[in-house]
């Protein structure tokens, strides 16, 4: 009896004891990475709040507001914008649109997606999307090609009755991009990514501007994960390369079957 005794309170120390391991091991409550995502909006292009591809950025404001922000996308990227606009139990209908334009501000055609979207009243919230079209190293001067760098999402209310305008709602936006690779591939690139600032920093920015414009151009402190591409380097010289291969072999195995065995045997005369 005394040994039974003995060994329950055994098992109960040796339990206390591995409970704090335990707790140590199981997943941290502690915020993720996602902690520093940004959670306000600016309110023009100059004002727009950065945020990295692959996280969410949030932001509070009302119906009839301007809310911008912006991220990075380099040459060879889709990117997807994706909105959410969750409104108050009580409200008319809202038409909602997304808008994303690239660093020369020049509005890009979304490709798919719901760019507007009207909320019937009563609504909780509306969701929108865009897809854009794929980033060139570079572009005709005349065309309207999607260029790498910084590029404005602007989300409002279209068409608000007055009786919605102020009402409060909450925003989430998120940028996503498809690496299409060699396939958007063309010749030539900028020398720099169209981001804030870019023009000043490298020594373009005229002595003569205003005070006022030089401390508003500030270079842009977000760009890709791996940097800015030169825009020369892609997967198409790889298969370039492999097909460059492929046609030598063909060339020499075509001759190696066509040449014979060799120039005739030379008959002496008289034979």
């Amino acid at each position: 009896m005394g040994f039974t005794r003995a060994l329950s309170a055994a098992v109960v120390l040796l339990g206390l004891a591995a409970a704090p391991a335990a707790a140590d091991s199981s997943p941290s409550a502690s915020p993720s990475g996602d902690g520093d995502a940004p959670t306000t909006a600016g309110t023009s292009f100059r004002t727009a709040t950065e945020f990295e591809q692959g996280r969410a950025a949030t932001a509070s404001g009302a119906a009839g507001d301007y809310l911008y922000w912006s991220f990075p996308a380099d040459a060879g990227q889709r990117p997807t914008v994706k909105a959410t606009v969750k409104l108050p139990e009580t409200h008319a209908a809202q038409t909602w649109r997304v808008d994303v334009y690239d660093g020369l501000r020049r509005r890009q055609a979304c490709q798919w997606g719901a760019q507007a979207r009207t909320a019937d009243a009563g609504t909780s919230s509306v969701e929108l999307a865009c897809v854009l079209r794929t980033v060139r190293a570079w572009t005709e001067p005349w065309a309207n090609d999607p260029l790498p760098g910084t590029y404005y999402v602007r989300l409002t209310a279209v068409n608000v009755p007055t009786s919605d305008l102020g009402v409060p709602v909450s925003a989430e936006v998120r940028a996503d991009s498809k690496d299409i690779g060699g396939a958007a591939a063309v010749d030539g690139s900028l020398a720099e990514p169209l981001v804030p600032g870019i023009a000043v920093t490298s020594g373009t920015g005229s002595a003569s501007e205003d005070d006022e414009d030089d401390r508003g151009a500030v270079l842009s402190a977000i760009e890709p994960e791996d940097g800015w591409s030169s825009g020369w380097w892609s997967d198409r010289w790889v298969w370039s390369g492999i097909g460059a291969v492929l046609a030598a072999l063909a060339g020499i195995g075509g001759y190696a079957l066509t040449r014979g065995s060799g120039r005739p045997t030379r008959v002496p005369p008289g034979a």
